[in-house]
């Protein structure tokens, strides 16, 4: 990577961390550091953003990974903000709270906020090689774009379905199993996953090889999804907690939607 670049990757890197701060700041008056969820998106296309405009140039390419970018960042930003809005701290957080007493509040600083600031730096990675990459826009670009749309679709059509579930009060204690829910258990993260390795594709078909590196973005966000504050901890205890989802779980995939297995109250 050229000095001029590697500036460029530094105030991406710049821009992450001045929003964590403040939204740490936030936190500690608020008392609920998954705040950062709302934020996490921003982090991430922001330093796009960055990319985009200290390039030398912006190419149809950059555009169109900027678009891609900010789409979802704005939608995923909105969704969880909307969704958490007057419920206070997320339980995953409360518990990461209870294990890092006395002095969460300043602990949160680098355990929560700092990290998801570097996370988020690193997710970001693609953007780079792909803005500064001045080839035209080829197949492998339409490929990576129209994977990262239908990841962004299916991730806000599995978010749209749990809304309206969870809206009807006919539904209080049962299991979403409709809609891309009935074909896996988590369509808003496989969602997610498509498009930042549609993304990655896209700075493929821009630098070529010499952009492989940036694979590392896709791989820590699908890694993050399935064994790290996704999939993992989610289910951790979901059994316990409502013993029907048990069933779910037996005749749904986790993440790649599949076809729905027979029912283990059957066997």
């Amino acid at each position: 990577m050229s000095s001029g670049m590697t500036v460029v990757a530094l105030a991406g890197l710049a821009w992450t961390a001045s929003l964590a701060l403040p939204t740490w700041a936030v936190s500690l008056a608020r008392h609920d550091a998954s705040l950062v969820d709302r934020m996490w998106s921003v982090f991430i296309a922001g330093a796009g953003l960055v990319y985009f405009l200290l390039l030398p140039a912006q190419t149809a390419r950059g555009l169109c990974m900027a678009v891609l970018g900010t789409a979802w960042a704005l939608r995923l930003c909105i969704y969880v903000t909307w969704r958490n809005w007057g419920h206070g701290e997320d339980r995953r957080y409360q518990a990461i709270r209870a294990r890092n007493q006395p002095n969460f509040g300043f602990r949160s600083l680098y355990l929560v906020f700092a990290l998801q600031a570097v996370l988020a730096w690193i997710v970001s990675a693609p953007f780079l090689p792909g803005m500064a990459a001045a080839r035209s826009l080829g197949p492998l670009d339409a490929v990576g774009g129209a994977l990262a749309l239908f990841g962004i679709l299916f991730e806000a059509i599995g978010d749209a379905q749990m809304a309206r579930f969870k809206a009807d009060p006919a539904n209080r204690g049962q299991v979403m199993d409709r809609g891309l829910w009935r074909y896996t258990r988590h369509p808003n993260y496989f969602g997610e996953a498509c498009t930042w390795w549609g993304i990655w594709l896209m700075a493929i078909g821009g630098a070529g090889w010499g952009g492989a590196w940036s694979i590392v973005s896709p791989l820590l966000m699908t890694w993050l999804l399935l064994k790290v504050s996704g999939v993992r901890m989610l289910e951790s205890d979901i059994g316990e907690r409502r013993p029907a989802y048990l069933d779910y779980m037996a005749r749904t995939n986790a993440f790649v939607p599949g076809p729905v297995r027979g029912d283990r109250s059957k066997h």
